[in-house]
This record gives C-alpha cells, sequence and structure tokens, in this order.
C-alpha cells in the first residue's frame, strides 16, 4: 500500500536504491505490520544532533585527509534492519561500534571506493586513482580505526545532549548480509547522508537502534522543566481553568430529534403538523453544540418559561430496579 510523502516526516521502509533520492509527492512503500515510532519530536532532535556531527566529521575529514571532504544530512528515516540491509549494495564498507551504556550497536556504512580513498589519501596519495573493491588489509585498517575513531569522538559530542555515550569501535564488514548490528526485525533509525572525499562522493549512513533510544529521545524532546518555569506553566494553567469557567455556553432544551424522509421535508407547507415521538411522560433533552449533558422538564419561573433539571431517565430506571 502506497501513501504520498508530505515533507521530512518519518516514514516506513523503502526500497529505493542507495543515492536515488524520491521526487516530492512520489508514493513511498508503508508497511502497517511496523507503525511509525519515530514522532516529529524525535526527528526534530536527531536531526540537530545528525547536523552537529555532519559538520563536525566534515572538519575531521578535511583535516586528516588533506583534501576536500563534505557530509551533509539528507534526511532521517525509520526501518527495519532487514530492510535497511536491502537497500545496500552486494559490497559496502560497514563499521559496527557500541554505544554503551545503552544496550546494542550503531552502524556507520559508506561506499568502499570511498574508504578506500580515505586510506590513499592518509598515505600522501591523491585519492583520484582507480581503487580495489576488497577488504582493507591489517594496516589499511588501522590506519581507517584511527579515522573513525575520531569521528566516533564527533559522533558522542554531537549526541550529548540527547544521552551520555562512550562508544567503542566493534569491527568491520564488506557484506551487508554479515553486520549484525541489530535482530532483522528490529526498527532503526536511519539518518542519510551525502558524502564526497575528493573526486569521489557517495551515500553514506548512520545506523541506530531505536529502542535503545527511545527513553533518551522522549527526554530530549520534552525536557525537565525548572521549578520556575513549572510554576509559571502551573499559574497559566490556573488562569486558563478560570477564564473557561466564565465563557459563554450555547444550551438548548428539546424533544427527542424526529427523523423525517427528504421527500416529506420539501413538501412542508403552512398548516401541516409533524407527530413528534417524543413519549409525554418524558423529559426533554437538555444539549450543547448537539450533544446532550442533562435532562430537564417544562416548567416557568417568575412568569418565564424555564426548564427544571430531573435525574438522568437510565439512572431513574437502575434506582427502582
Amino acid at each position: 500500500m502506497t501513501r504520498p510523502e508530505h515533507g521530512p516526516a518519518p516514514a516506513g521502509p523503502q526500497s529505493s536504491a542507495p543515492g536515488t533520492r524520491r521526487r516530492r509527492g512520489e508514493p513511498r512503500t508503508y508497511d502497517f505490520r511496523r507503525p511509525t515510532k519515530l514522532s516529529r519530536e524525535h526527528v526534530r532532535v536527531l536531526q540537530i544532533a545528525q547536523e552537529a556531527f555532519a559538520r563536525q566529521a566534515t572538519t575531521v575529514l578535511t583535516s586528516m585527509l588533506r583534501a576536500g571532504a563534505r557530509l551533509e544530512l539528507v534526511g532521517i528515516e525509520q526501518h527495519s534492519y532487514d530492510d535497511y540491509l536491502a537497500t545496500l549494495p552486494d559490497t559496502f564498507f560497514m563499521v559496527t561500534f557500541t554505544i554503551e551504556p545503552l544496550a546494542g550497536k550503531g552502524l556507520l556504512a559508506y561506499p568502499l571506493d570511498i574508504a578506500m580513498a580515505t586510506v590513499d589519501h592518509m598515505l600522501g596519495g591523491s585519492g583520484a586513482a582507480e581503487q580495489p573493491e576488497r577488504p582493507l588489509t591489517v594496516m589499511e585498517t588501522t590506519i581507517t580505526n584511527h579515522l573513525l575513531g575520531r569521528l566516533l569522538q564527533e559522533f558522542t559530542a554531537s549526541f550529548a545532549h540527547i544521552v551520555q555515550l562512550q562508544p567503542e569501535l566493534d569491527g568491520l564488514e564488506y557484506n551487508p548480509q554479515l553486520a549484525q548490528a541489530a535482530a532483522g526485525s528490529d526498527t532503526v533509525m536511519v539518518a542519510t547522508f551525502t558524502m564526497a572525499v575528493g573526486s569521489r562522493s557517495g551515500e553514506a549512513t548512520l545506523v541506530l537502534p531505536f529502542s535503545s533510544f527511545a527513553a533518551a529521545l522522549n527526554n530530549a524532546a520534552s525536557p525537565q522543566l525548572s521549578e520556575s518555569a513549572q510554576a509559571k506553566r502551573r499559574h497559566a494553567a490556573e488562569a486558563l481553568a478560570e477564564r473557561l469557567n466564565l465563557v459563554p455556553v450555547e444550551v438548548g432544551v428539546r424533544f427527542t430529534p424526529l427523523e423525517v424522509s427528504s421527500e416529506d421535508l420539501l413538501s412542508l407547507a403552512v398548516g401541516d403538523v409533524l407527530l413528534l415521538r417524543h413519549p409525554s411522560d418524558a423529559p426533554l433533552e437538555v444539549t450543547t453544540n448537539d450533544v446532550t449533558f442533562a435532562y430537564a422538564i417544562a416548567s416557568n419561573h417568575r412568569r418565564r418559561l424555564a426548564a427544571a433539571i430531573v435525574p438522568t431517565p437510565y439512572a431513574a430506571q437502575k434506582d427502582t430496579a
């Protein structure tokens, strides 16, 4: 089933290949078995953190590679882990890391040729040569781990306003099906970035488990207020309640509504009689905004027609029983 896309709100899993973007209004796949868990408030909090990470990562890449580099946030979405892996090519550079003290693991992934080019740059090369499509050697892994460690430091600083983390590198993987950062059905938050190193560009993703960050996101989206702020809110609520008690409300007293056909309604003329179905011993309905909230009988007060509130008929029947 599909639904049109409206803005950057979180969505269900999608099956588009990495690097492709949907046009505005283009339908996207939505799995009703996995309802959206990321609220707009969650996305807003995550966006601030991920944009900060992208800015700092850009600085780290540029200084360590001594080349033009850029990491720019594209969007944040919700996926199941299996559906996320299905969007990746058969060979990709994937880094798993712990997110202590939270449970689970995070995952940073970007094209293998960019990973090879970063090694080339750190060894003094231009990064422009054709890069091999193979796993990193031990020496290349050591060099890359130094860069990844710096990126994790920036990740920690960017997420400090959400939760204090102590991430550690866990391992490298090149086959998406072997990168077990989460169970296949687990909901993950996927931040997509445009990544450029020198003349190379591609799509990078930062994946985090939703269940591990849920409580921290809720707290960040609704931070604890100071005592003075809480007092102001209480005073505002009391003032609002006091004003609401003075708001005029239109109230009506009516017989039980009568249903007539449209033909009879259109043929009504002066002098016609409509037979009411209201029982003679039943009270009238007291309504506001077409909602019955009390019952009354016709009466008078100081020579004016009035309605005397009586017990609800259902309550009277219950008491009699």
